[in-house]
């Protein structure tokens, strides 16, 4: 049996790649679970293939299994995570494997939850299966953040999401009707897109004042994937009459209140939820290891510039999509974030792509 770390052939990269964008698929509906994704590839051909389905399972490698049936003796197995080993709401993904017979397993990381951690792999190693690691290791990660933060760091990733002109100004607070919408249909499409592809979307108070916002997914056929709704409201001051409280039902609400805010039995209704922090003010990074404690993984920061600039003050910012609208904006208009925290974003553009008439600029953290 032979064994490899960091070999990485041609193929490997090629279907591994093909895993990663089947994980992808999975974000922002798995959570507390990864998204993961396998494929499953006998004479090089691909005979099965899955992704964590809503919730966290079925795991991607039983569906993969599943899909490839008596294919599966013999295969090659890329999974852009360490199967697991522990017996947890469904049975050991190591376990499925062995069981299915494969005869190699690739894999692009190792998971850091302590109850894996090693386990998977020593596990399909000791049935005598010949084991490959860390073949596309960063892009997996990469595509993954929000868990492997979670499990190392005890936090949820976080991406801000702007939408200025080409200066990077947004609408005064004095802005109304469409003066506010600065971008066009197709980019604000995307950023639709981007709460499905998020565990949680977090805004301040003041945008509810303002905007009167729901913040749901409305693309046709995604309704079901809207974010998990945080509201930072220090003294409690969101109105039953909000389009957001009036659209409990279509996704849950959690409201971060300070520890003075008086209690409200309003809002004592389903599918709210409030969340008393220790200070008068939530601080950032109380928050974010709040919200991994109760299983969040992905963020979509959704607000205004004083939050925006309290979390980049906090270093929380991981990725960025930013919307460039082709508008000039002139009076009243305010910058999005504060200048004095572009160097403390320490971002570095990926891509950028087109979103109708305006430009999608694509950052992360790190590279």
């Amino acid at each position: 049996m032979i064994e490899t770390k960091g070999v990485q052939s041609t193929l490997d990269i090629d279907f591994m790649r093909v895993a990663i964008g089947l994980a992808g698929r999975g974000l922002g509906n798995t959570f507390p679970n990864p998204a993961v994704g396998c494929v499953l590839v006998k004479d090089g051909l691909i005979v099965g293939r899955g992704w964590t389905a809503p919730g966290g399972r079925p795991h991607a490698e039983t569906q993969a299994i599943h899909q490839a049936g008596s294919k599966a003796q013999g295969a090659t197995v890329y999974v852009t995570l360490e199967p697991c080993s522990h017996v947890g709401q469904t049975p050991p993904c190591a376990k499925a494997l062995i069981k299915a017979k494969i005869s190699r397993l690739v894999v692009a990381v190792a998971d850091p939850d302590p109850r894996v951690s090693g386990r998977g792999l020593k596990m399909v190693r000791d049935a005598g299966v010949s084991v490959t690691e860390n073949v596309c290791q960063k892009e997996a990660w990469q595509a993954n953040i929000g868990y492997f933060l979670s499990k190392t760091n005890g936090r949820p990733m976080f991406t801000l999401k702007l939408a200025t002109d080409q200066a990077g100004q947004i609408p005064g607070p004095n802005a109304s009707g469409d003066a506010r919408w600065i971008t066009s249909p197709t980019a604000r499409q995307r950023g639709h897109l981007l709460r499905a592809k998020h565990d949680a979307v977090l805004f301040g108070i003041g945008t509810v004042m303002v905007d009167d916002p729901e913040y749901t997914c409305r693309l046709a056929g995604m309704k079901h994937l809207s974010p998990i709704r945080i509201v930072l409201d220090s003294h409690l001051r969101v109105q039953t009459s909000s389009k957001l409280l009036q659209s409990a039902k279509s996704a849950p609400i959690w409201i971060i209140c300070g520890k003075d805010a008086k209690e409200r039995t309003d809002l004592n209704v389903a599918n709210v939820t409030v969340i008393q922090a220790p200070d008068v003010r939530p601080d950032p990074l109380w928050i974010a290891k709040e919200l991994a404690s109760r299983g969040i993984t992905r963020v979509l920061i959704e607000t205004g510039p004083t939050l925006v600039d309290a979390f980049i003050q906090a270093d929380l910012i991981d990725e960025m999509a930013w919307f460039r609208s082709t508008k000039i904006l002139t009076d009243g208009s305010v910058a999005a974030f504060s200048e004095k925290n572009r160097e403390k974003l320490a971002l570095t553009r990926q891509a950028v792509l087109q979103a109708g008439p305006d430009q999608l600029e694509l950052y992360v953290k790190g590279t």
